[in-house]
């Protein structure tokens, strides 16, 4: 297995290669974020339906780690040093189990675990290797690790399978299926980082402990850690699915032809509704009751506010607000050139 030495040096000679790399482009997704002509949205269905199945696979991932779903080592459960006499060792297991007689597997375990070094790869792979492997002896302690190779990547392919569902077009749509390929090395790569893991295992490590508090339970941690780093894969799968199908970050601004079509799109909805002011005005224009119902509205606006602008209150403040604060000619020209373009437009679309 690899030593925290080993890790600590790693990290300190990538560290300052990766981090600055990571950092330009977070702050690149951020700009493109800010930039990009799209505005945050709720989140699709689609997009939630594959959110739901990652927590799904998640929570599946976290409950496997519990000790309820963990294989018993017997060493544990009897509290016995790997020295113990294998009669003493089960005779202890008998006991903790309430005085029960032992079962089928543990009469097949029993004499596969005399040697030292068979229960040194005990605490390795684990009771169920050891127990129903028909090949493995413990002067080849590599015939172990080729009989636990199915199941180690057995869960990593039933994880890169889910990811791979997640993202699917068929149950995210456009949203997953840009992180696909992430998904599938994700998922892969951590297959071969824990077969890594066992291969590299120093499986003698437990014969030069002295005390059972020194043991190394390599088998039951490596439960815990797939389980564990599974969810975590599962959790920043949906938190780049998220970010991205709401435009959060992750942003895929529109190609330019997509940009003229929805621009185009919003130029005819804009000229079908002035098409439509026309009608209607020209309907009120030549309606004799209509025409005299407009009439009568603009003249009364017109007295109303001509009796609003007569109040004192009123001339004081155009007075107040006229004197020196604007400057009447440039709003007039700025009134004269916005009416004009407003006009000149309207006379081009109809």
């Amino acid at each position: 297995m690899v030593s925290l030495s080993t890790l600590k040096t790693l990290l300190f000679t990538l560290g300052p290669l990766l981090i600055p790399r990571l950092m330009t482009w977070y702050r690149t997704q951020r700009v493109q974020t800010v930039t990009a002509p799209v505005l945050v949205r709720p989140i699709p269905r689609s997009a939630l339906f594959s959110l739901n199945i990652l927590f799904v696979s998640a929570l599946i991932a976290l409950i496997s780690t519990l000790p309820y779903f963990s294989p018993e080592n017997i060493f544990t459960t009897t509290s016995s040093r790997l020295q113990t006499p294998n009669d003493v060792l089960f005779t202890r297991l008998a006991v903790a189990r309430g005085g029960l007689d032992l079962t089928e597997n543990d009469s097949i375990l029993k004499p596969k675990i005399a040697s030292m070094d068979a229960r040194c790869l005990y605490f390795a792979y684990g009771p169920d290797v050891v127990t129903n492997c028909p090949f493995c002896i413990s002067d080849e302690p590599s015939t172990y690790f080729y009989y636990a190779l199915p199941s180690i990547v057995l869960p990593h392919l039933l994880h890169t399978a889910t990811l791979g569902l997640a993202t699917s077009s068929a149950v995210s749509g456009n949203y997953g299926n840009r992180w696909r390929s992430i998904a599938a090395m994700m998922g892969i790569g951590l297959a071969i980082v824990e077969c890594y893991l066992f291969g590299s295992y120093d499986w003698k490590a437990n014969s030069r402990a002295h005390r059972p508090e020194e043991y190394i339970h390599f088998f039951w941690r490596m439960r815990i850690f797939r389980g564990v780093i599974i969810a975590l894969a599962d959790a920043l799968m949906a938190g780049l699915l998220w970010l991205s199908s709401t435009n959060r970050m992750f942003v895929v601004p529109p190609s330019p032809a997509e940009r003229m079509e929805t621009a185009m799109r919003v130029l005819e909805n804009v000229r079908g509704k002035l098409n439509a002011v026309g009608i209607m005005r020209n309907a009120v224009v030549r309606d004799e009751g209509l025409r005299r119902k407009a009439e009568g509205y603009w003249r009364r606006e017109g007295q109303v506010m001509g009796e609003v602008m007569d109040e004192r209150e009123v001339v004081e403040g155009v007075r107040n607000a006229l004197s020196g604060r604007i400057q009447v000619s440039k709003v007039e020209d700025e009134a004269r050139r916005y009416a004009d373009g407003i006009t000149g437009w309207q006379e081009q679309v109809l």
